[in-house]
């Protein structure tokens, strides 16, 4: 086992040249130890067409901001709200790309890495160090870059599965200390609430749970405390799903594959999150390539997909990544797990959403805004949620699925969509009230 050396973070990061593309760890190990020597690089006029790889970071993007025009290059996965303006403003752009894929592109060189940055835990006796919460994409960065940089952190937590690497893989050593990145659940409203008992409704025992982060997926696991031997295969997981496995109620003793582990790619919760995951057996961080195959999500049984979306046409197109031309977010995973669950024995992919923005404007239109990006199309839908119920569009026609989304919007929008439908169908088109599924 090689002797490690730290040097300094100005150090460290001299090693990125020009026209180089610099790969981040994600979330809540985006490794600012080392992004912000970089940033005074470019700031000193050492650097240019340097190009920002990483799915989503947390915390300041000073890179993005319009004073490092031509200097740094941000290219996403997946955009974040701190990167939201600035790639509306065109100072950052996006890739768009399934969460699975994104592995591929670093691995297959489509955006090849010259420069890892990533933030991991101390090493143990045997030389290994833990990619913590977040393995993702990273991963494929640290096996292919040109050159790696550590910023090893004490704070990061030893998580099993693909997130350990050995420090051979590693050029270079920085020391750092910073607290991960967290991030509290909020309070939840009477709209989550209320869909998220519709969701729960739908969560069999043994199921096997996909949902993510925020004020639904939070909503849904506070539902389910009367279930048992749920499972988790998911693309990531917050603090909501804690409260389950202390009960024993996710457990995974039922699942296909890893029975008895949570499977996720990546974590964005509180430190109780981080410390859980700790040396934890039960937690395996894997590969995205693995986590969001559709071939893997399809051998286990009862995937149980839950995502969210921005809008839904009447006929089923659902819109997740922007708001007509406006980019706002990503693709994700949502295709990842719509398909995978669509094909798993008793699976249900679900997308559950507000009928309503929080301006009071319809989530269930009649069509898609002009340039709105189809995420999953109509042929991918199955369960929709919002609070006034669930409908499932698998295996209906154009029109029933019209009648059947009216019967979940909102009570006030519900004419206007009535008529809209009307309008597009032909006279024989009425809602006429809740349709049965």
């Amino acid at each position: 086992m090689k002797q490690i050396k730290y040097v300094t973070p100005d150090e460290a990061v001299k090693v990125i040249k020009s026209g180089d593309r610099v790969h981040l760890s994600s979330v809540a190990v985006t490794p600012h130890t080392l992004i912000k020597p970089m940033v005074e690089r470019g700031r000193n006029g050492e650097l240019y067409d340097v190009k920002i790889q990483h799915i989503h970071v947390e915390g300041k993007v000073e890179y993005a901001n319009p004073e490092f025009e031509g200097i740094f290059v941000p290219e996403q996965f997946f955009v974040g709200g701190n990167l939201r303006k600035q790639t509306q403003a065109g100072y950052a752009d996006y890739i768009p790309v399934f969460l699975s894929e994104t592995q591929k592109l670093i691995r297959e060189g489509y955006t090849k890495v010259n420069v890892a940055m990533i933030m991991c835990s101390t090493p143990d006796k045997h030389g290994f160090v833990s990619l913590g919460t977040s393995v993702d994409a990273t991963l494929a960065a640290v096996q292919t870059a040109d050159v790696v940089i550590a910023a090893v952190n004490p704070n990061v937590p030893r998580a099993w599965g693909d997130a350990m690497i050995h420090i051979n893989e590693i050029d270079i050593f920085v020391e750092d200390s910073i607290e991960l990145y967290a991030h509290d659940m909020a309070p939840l409203s009477e709209t989550e609430i209320a869909i998220g008992k519709n969701v729960a409704e739908l969560v069999e025992d043994g199921a096997c749970l996909q949902m993510g982060i925020g004020g639904i997926p939070n909503a849904v696991l506070a539902q389910l405390g009367n279930h048992k031997d749920l499972g988790v295969h998911t693309e990531m997981f917050a603090d909501g799903i804690l409260p389950l496995v202390e009960k024993g109620i996710v457990n995974g003793k039922h699942k296909n594959l890893d029975r008895g582990k949570m499977v996720a790619s990546f974590l964005m919760g509180t430190k109780e999150l981080y410390d859980f995951i700790d040396d934890n057996p039960m937690v395996a961080m894997m590969d995205v390539g693995y986590t969001n195959s559709v071939a893997v999500i399809r051998q286990l049984d009862k995937v149980t997909a839950i995502n969210s979306a921005l809008a839904i046409d009447l006929t089923g197109q659902v819109c997740a990544d922007s708001i007509g031309t406006t980019h706002y977010s990503g693709v994700g995973g949502q295709i990842d797990f719509i398909r995978g669950a669509g094909y798993s024995k008793g699976g249900k992919p679900i997308i559950a959403i507000p009928s309503v923005t929080a301006k009071g404007v319809s989530k269930i239109s009649p069509i898609l805004l002009p340039g709105s990006g189809v995420v999953s199309t109509r042929a991918n839908m199955h369960w929709i949620v919002t609070e006034y119920g669930a409908v499932n569009l698998y295996g209906k026609t154009l029109q029933e699925r019209a009648k059947l989304l009216i019967s979940i919007a909102h009570p006030e929008h519900r004419e206007a969509l009535d008529k809209a439908a009307f309008e597009r169908f032909g006279p024989h088109f009425h809602f006429v009230g809740k349709t049965t599924v």
